[in-house]
């Protein structure tokens, strides 16, 4: 079986959305364009850290290319992709703070890299509610280590998006943890995964593009 069999309809249009950056990045490289190189670069690291394959950064990075553009740029995404494969939220806030022009002056990069941070806080808050029926919530902001009404409003939206079985009583400052319903998870996370693939690699195509034609 050939790579692009082994692909669905959607995973072959986020495989060639990268291509596109890579030849984006190639024909800036050509040009001795430092600029657009790197912000191509970095688009070219967000779509694979949003794919989850951290492996392919540190290749891209290490790589001849990414070390005729190494910089500070460069530095945050690698960053950025170590803390998100430890799945430390600690770790991901210190890069944030560590970069905050390099991870937020682009508005394309900042809101993917919002996105990464509150699924990375769902899959904490998940974990740490697992052993739990009845739980304090300052208790979950205190093991967290974020502010209550943070936490109070996150656990909302999870609750409300579906994400988590459970409800609030915030008379007693509570939640109640429900068992979760049985369902295919597998293939309802695959189905999610290639559209929030899907959109963000649609959104970096059209920011590329446009660059292409300044």
């Amino acid at each position: 079986m050939s790579i692009f069999t082994a692909f669905t309809k959607n995973n072959l249009a986020v495989f060639s959305r990268f291509s596109y950056f890579y030849e984006s990045f190639e024909s800036y490289c050509t040009v001795n364009d430092l600029r657009n190189s790197v912000i191509v670069l970095k688009y070219m690291l967000l779509c694979k850290i949003m794919s989850n394959e951290t492996g392919d950064v540190h290749s891209i990075v290490h790589g001849k290319a990414g070390v005729k553009f190494a910089g500070i740029e460069v530095e945050a995404l690698l960053a950025v992709a170590n803390a998100h494969k430890k799945r430390s939220l600690k770790s991901f806030e210190q890069v944030l703070h560590k970069y905050p022009a390099q991870l937020g002056n682009d508005p394309m990069i900042a809101s993917h890299i919002h996105d990464l941070y509150e699924k990375l806080l769902e899959q904490n808050l998940i974990r740490i509610l697992d052993p739990f029926s009845v739980v304090e919530i300052g208790h979950v902001a205190k093991l967290i280590d974020l502010p209550v009404d943070r936490i109070q409003t996150k656990l909302s939206e999870m609750i409300l998006d579906g994400k988590f079985n459970g409800i609030l009583d915030q008379g007693a400052g509570n939640l109640i943890v429900y068992d979760a319903v049985e369902e295919d998870a597998t293939y309802e996370a695959g189905i999610q995964t290639m559209k929030e693939l899907n959109i963000v690699t649609d959104c970096l195509y059209d920011k590329a593009r446009r660059l292409t034609h300044q």
